[in-house]
């Protein structure tokens, strides 16, 4: 075996008080594929600038074969000090040749002349990519590549990192882009690091089965409190359950909106039934939108009715913010006409962040500096909302500036989606965010009762999430497909078979099929029939019990009564996540049986 191009021996580092990480060992051969998976505030960022040499390690040793260049992609490069992103790109000691920068910049579509104090986020990046790449690494560190690209962009650097001859590492929240990549993973998790020679594609499979063990191995140690604590954080085999559940249900929903779209991919709009019309949330018929010469959106219909989860997809320019601004009322169309329901009140999560100033609480964020949070109507204690959100409750005093960068957008999207409202508006809701609460988000949306309104350039989290994509290809044209973002890539690649379902998940389910021509045992066909209606019953068990709960001053009053109901709501979530978890078991199994 040949021996590895880096190696770090026995790395700790301090952080606060304590130990961030200790005792860890790292190995990156040639060709390594490696993804760097772990929670937001886990260190992944600072291990990544560890093992780039830029951080100063508290114990460990560094060795890097001589020769051997290593080339850091920075989450979110600083290039303040540059008067344009050419200057950024082709500056430092290991300078990369101007040429080659500007060949990867014609590939990737941006003009590097452009002053570096009014860049975007996607052009500053695009800068970076530019530097990074050209600069002749042998080991590529890359901290959120996709962050700020559109798809074209994302799918150009797949290809490029594809036919890379050399090793990398990647921190990702895009599933898509480490399941094509990766052939290795890296778990930094409570402190430890692990190494396993699968992709990132059978990364939760490992996880599961990693936390199973635990949990079999502290029962026997008598550390079992411990385990079961993270384990409720994570919440592993249970959240992915619900998530199946939910994408089956999504499916249906996809099922019942492609039935009410054009064979061409125009919105249906001659609607019979009152009961639909009176469910519209937004029409648009026969919009324009032009700017100076160019038509950016052309004659475009549609109809948007309550509980839809509309995704806008495209390339950068495309038109997607122009779409979005109109389709809310936030910009003047040219022609054509776009009706909103009168009782339509939206909110759009701030990607800026503004809410989020260094010196605030948590709590202040949060609640105004209360114990007490309005949850669209129900009162909640922050430090159970919290929880709710994968926060540790603790965490309530902290300060805005000590958390990282996707806890800070965890906690806007748990501030925001605690407000009462029938229309969400998402702008790139992903970036920043783990795994982890990408999962949440995606329980979080499906479980909001009005509509969505999401651009991304998230694949994955498209086809997880939405039940029509809005496809532009920046000719003024928009395709209307009742599915994700597979869907509108198989129909603009085989036009002739837009109907047809992109290949599923491994772990996307379809609907269920009815029970009656499934032959299940008299006992599984009794509990396939029964459960819906017991877990219905729990969640409104779960649901009182959480409204008596919320009275402020029941703590001080009874903190006895407190103390009981808070357990009865654990054990009736408890009860809850087993039954679903049998119903989809059940459920797998009639489809087995009818397929």
């Amino acid at each position: 075996m040949a021996p590895p191009l880096l190696s770090f021996e026995n790395l700790g580092l301090i952080q606060g008080a304590g130990w961030l990480f200790r005792s860890l060992d790292i190995h990156v051969g040639e060709r390594d594929r490696l993804a760097l998976i772990g929670r937001n505030g886990a260190g992944k960022t600072t291990l990544l600038k560890l093992i780039a040499g830029t951080v100063e390690p508290d114990e460990g040793k560094r060795s890097v074969v001589p020769g051997r260049h290593v080339v850091m992609l920075e989450q979110d490069p600083d290039v303040s000090a540059f008067a344009t992103l050419h200057d950024f790109a082709t500056s430092g000691a290991k300078a990369p040749a101007a040429h080659e920068v500007e060949a990867i910049a014609d590939q990737l579509g941006i003009d590097l002349s452009r002053a570096a104090a009014t860049a975007s986020g996607g052009e500053r990046r695009r800068a970076a990519i530019c530097r990074a790449l050209a600069s002749e690494p042998d080991i590529l560190l890359l901290d959120e590549p996709t962050n700020h690209l559109d798809i074209a962009a994302i799918t150009w650097l797949e290809d490029w990192l594809t036919r890379f001859n050399g090793a990398f590492i990647v921190i990702s929240h895009d599933r898509t882009f480490l399941t094509r990549l990766t052939r290795s993973t890296l778990w930094l998790d409570r402190g430890s690091l692990r190494r396993q020679e699968i992709g990132f594609g059978g990364f939760e499979a490992w996880m599961e089965k990693a936390y199973a063990d635990e949990a079999r191995a502290a029962e026997k140690l008598d550390a079992k409190l411990k385990i079961e604590a993270h384990w409720l954080e994570r919440g592993v085999t249970a959240r992915r359950k619900r998530n199946q559940g939910r994408l089956a249900k999504l499916w249906e929903m996809r099922a019942q909106r492609a039935a009410m779209i054009g064979p061409q991919g125009g919105a249906k709009l001659e609607v019979t039934a009152n009961d639909t019309k009176t469910k519209s949330v937004i029409t648009a018929e026969h919009v324009t939108k032009q700017f100076g010469d160019r038509a950016v959106i052309k004659d475009f219909s549609i109809r948007i009715q309550r509980g839809d989860r509309i995704g806008i997809v495209g390339g950068n320019g495309a038109g997607k913010t122009t779409l979005l601004r109109l389709l809310t009322g936030d910009l003047q169309l040219d022609s054509g006409t776009i009706t909103l329901a009168k009782t339509l009140d939206g909110i759009v999560i701030d990607q800026q962040r503004s809410l989020m100033q260094p010196d605030k609480r948590v709590r202040d964020v949060l609640a105004e500096g209360g114990d007490w949070i309005d949850v669209r109507g129900v009162r909640k204690h922050v430090h159970g909302y919290l929880k709710d959100f994968l926060f540790d409750p603790s965490l309530a005093e902290a300060k805005i500036g000590t958390l990282s960068g996707g806890e800070r957008s965890r906690l806007l999207l748990a501030r925001e989606f605690a407000r009462e409202s029938n229309l969400l508006v998402l702008d790139e809701p992903t970036n920043d965010l783990d795994l982890e609460t990408l999962d949440l988000l995606q329980e979080v949306i499906a479980d909001y009762d009005g509509t969505v309104l999401i651009v991304s350039h998230d694949r994955d989290f498209l086809d997880r999430t939405v039940t029509v994509t809005l496809g532009l290809d920046g000719s003024g044209r928009i395709d209307v497909i009742a599915g994700g973002y597979a869907d509108w890539e198989a129909k603009r690649q085989k036009p002739n078979a837009a109907g047809k379902r992109s290949a599923a998940k491994a772990d996307t389910p379809a609907a269920p099929p009815p029970p009656k021509a499934a032959k299940l045992s008299y006992k599984d066909q009794r509990d396939y029939d029964l459960l819906p209606g017991q877990i219905e019953a729990l969640e409104a068990a779960i649901a009182r019990d959480e409204a008596a709960l919320a009275d402020p001053d029941l703590y001080a009053k009874n903190p006895k009564r407190f103390a009981e109901l808070s357990a009865t709501i654990e054990k009736a979530r408890a009860q809850k996540d087993a039954a679903e978890e049998r119903w989809l078991e059940l459920a797998e199994q009639v489809e087995a049986l009818q397929g």
